[in-house]
């Protein structure tokens, strides 16, 4: 006779009722070759949680226990094993995960994780006030470790498949752009300054390369080709908390693009003339070698490589002066300040591209300098070269073109 539980209903095969009443189903999953039980009040509940685990043996989908009690945290951790990644990036990925998801989301089990809860979770870093770009950086962590449960057979689908949109975060900020002119009374600020006319060959080489913070402290002679007036570009300087502490480390570029040769002008043949000249009359000399790297181009006066919050804090304090001339000017000019804005060594950079594309550098060209992986990064920045003035000039120089 089938086995029957206390109020007398038959037993399916693999079901069985304890003396406490709680109902059992055992089964073996098939790709795990281990036996299983779930558990269940009621013997409908279990039915129904048996026709789920026979939907996912049918699907190949993994039902033992380790599967189940896989979190989040876990899942980014086996997904960060898979990817081969510069250090210096691995190390920003797991502190955005650590700073934002593995106290919350991540706990979570993935067999339990709902599109409804990914989306819950962006909308509340976006109540917080965290940028799009943010969340961005974690949606691309998240959905790529989702994706390698779907590929363990884990879960069926992605529940951050569709979970990003365009509406979360605040809307990035235009990024402040120099003009020629501003350029060109900030250089001249500098050249009068008793304090900071050091930093003049500095300035031209940001603002006429566009390079990046790590790549500009950490240009050694060696990368300066003067005789074909070229610039190397293989390489970064970053200072940052490695894990055991603060320190110097030389690292790849991101991507293959960083690597580049920078023709450069006479202008930053003179700056880079000017820059060894400083450095011989400051009595400043490399104390220090890097990851294999020396003779470094900006130094402290300790010897070492300028830190990137040394050369963007130059930036604050001339900018700073400046407008703090300009105001007094102002006042007695009787007319309104026209104040420079808040801008660090990335607005330099975005000021050289601006600047470049304004002129109308093919933009496969620009792509290359600036050492963009993407196109649209750089096409970015022409969707930026769009003011009033921009398009009168575009405009009379196409009039000029056509004979008008």
């Amino acid at each position: 006779m089938a086995r029957k539980d206390n109020k007398g209903r038959n037993l399916h095969t693999g079901e069985s009722q304890r003396s406490d009443g709680i109902y059992m189903y055992r089964y073996t999953d098939e790709r795990s070759g281990k036996r299983q039980a779930i558990y269940a009040g009621e013997l409908s509940e279990l039915r129904a949680k048996k026709k789920q685990i026979e939907k996912d043996l049918d699907d190949s989908i993994l039902t033992d226990c380790g599967a189940k009690k896989l979190t989040v945290n876990t899942l980014f951790d086996n997904y960060m094993e898979t990817r081969e990644l510069a250090e210096n990036t691995r190390i920003n990925y797991i502190k955005l995960w650590t700073n934002h998801v593995r106290d919350e989301l991540g706990n979570m089990k993935v067999v339990q994780l709902r599109p409804s809860h990914v989306k819950a979770f962006y909308a509340k870093m976006s109540r917080a006030g965290y940028a799009y770009s943010t969340i961005k950086a974690i949606h691309m962590l998240l959905y790529p470790s989702l994706e390698l449960a779907v590929d363990d057979d884990i879960i069926r689908k992605n529940p951050a498949r569709k979970a990003m949109s365009s509406d979360y975060g605040k809307a990035p900020e235009e990024k402040e752009v120099l003009t020629l002119d501003q350029q060109k009374k900030l250089l001249d600020l500098i050249r009068e300054s008793n304090v900071y006319n050091v930093y003049v060959p500095m300035f031209i080489i940001l603002l006429e390369t566009g390079l990046r913070c790590g790549e500009l402290i950490g240009l050694t002679w060696e990368n300066v080709d003067m005789e074909n007036r070229e610039l190397i570009v293989d390489h970064q300087l970053l200072y940052k908390d490695w894990g055991d502490g603060y320190a110097f480390r030389v690292s790849t570029p991101k991507t293959k693009a960083g690597v580049r040769v920078i023709p450069f002008t006479e202008n930053v043949y003179r700056a880079f003339l000017e820059q060894r000249k400083i450095n011989f009359m400051l009595g400043r000399r490399n104390t220090e070698e890097i990851d294999g790297y020396s003779d470094f181009i900006f130094m402290a006066k300790t010897g070492r490589p300028l830190m990137p919050s040394a050369v963007n804090n130059v930036i604050y304090n001339v900018v700073g002066k400046y407008n703090k001339e300009e105001v007094i000017m102002a006042k007695k000019e009787h007319r309104k300040a026209e104040l420079l804005p808040k801008i660090s060594v990335h607005n330099f950079r975005h000021t050289a591209c601006t600047n470049m594309a304004k002129y109308g550098m093919n933009i496969k060209v620009l792509q290359y300098l600036m050492g963009h992986a993407n196109s649209d990064v750089t096409l970015d920045v022409y969707d930026h070269v769009g003011s009033k003035q921009d398009v009168r000039e575009e405009v009379e120089r196409y009039a000029l073109a056509v004979g008008g």
